[in-house]
């Protein structure tokens, strides 16, 4: 997994519970470079897990809430990084059908070893988006938070219903978004 999320994980909780807590975190697991993360790095996807199980222990938020405010707070990051993705989007259905065609195959240039997850979209009828999404990390909470705030960030209001149908050692959920207003 990139660094820039592990990195983002690490500035977003010491904002919530302060650098000292984050510090006593990284000091206390077993991490194979010792918490020391940059951002054009790769890192095991389980260390980023066993972090946010710590921090969730340490804040007192469910893990599936933190890795929901998680997406939203790398859903900003992308925005603010990335504005060239969003220009000609004129709303958030756009936005999450371009993910998987047009913002990966950018990654993909600049990060060949990228491990991605894939995303499926359909539209199910006017205002309305199926997006299906598979990833061999246990993320869809985190992806739940990244739809969340892509909605916001267009200034949108939608229901979003979520059918977990996680496989065995795979992660699988759809997400059906429906543009309310």
């Amino acid at each position: 997994m990139k660094g820039m999320v592990f990195t983002e994980l690490l500035s977003m909780a010491e904002g919530a519970i302060g650098e000292d807590a984050v510090d006593d975190i990284l000091d206390e697991l077993p991490l194979s470079n010792g918490g020391a993360y940059t951002a054009v790095g790769n890192y095991p996807c389980s260390e980023l897990v066993s972090i946010v199980v710590k921090i969730s222990e340490v804040s007192g938020l469910p893990i599936n809430d933190l890795q929901r405010a998680f997406g939203g707070w790398m859903m900003e990051r992308f925005a603010a990084g990335y504005p060239q993705f969003f220009q000609d989007k004129t709303c958030a259905l756009e936005m999450l059908e371009a993910i998987e065609n047009e913002v990966h195959v950018e990654v993909r240039k600049l990060y060949p070893d990228a491990e991605l997850p894939s995303f499926e979209t359909e539209r199910t009828g006017q205002g309305q988006l199926r997006m299906t999404y598979r990833s061999d990390r246990p993320l869809v909470a985190f992806c739940h938070g990244l739809i969340e705030s892509c909605v916001a960030h267009f200034g949108q209001k939608a229901d979003i219903t979520v059918q977990d149908r996680t496989p065995d050692g795979r992660s699988e959920a759809a997400f059906d978004v429906v543009l309310t207003g």
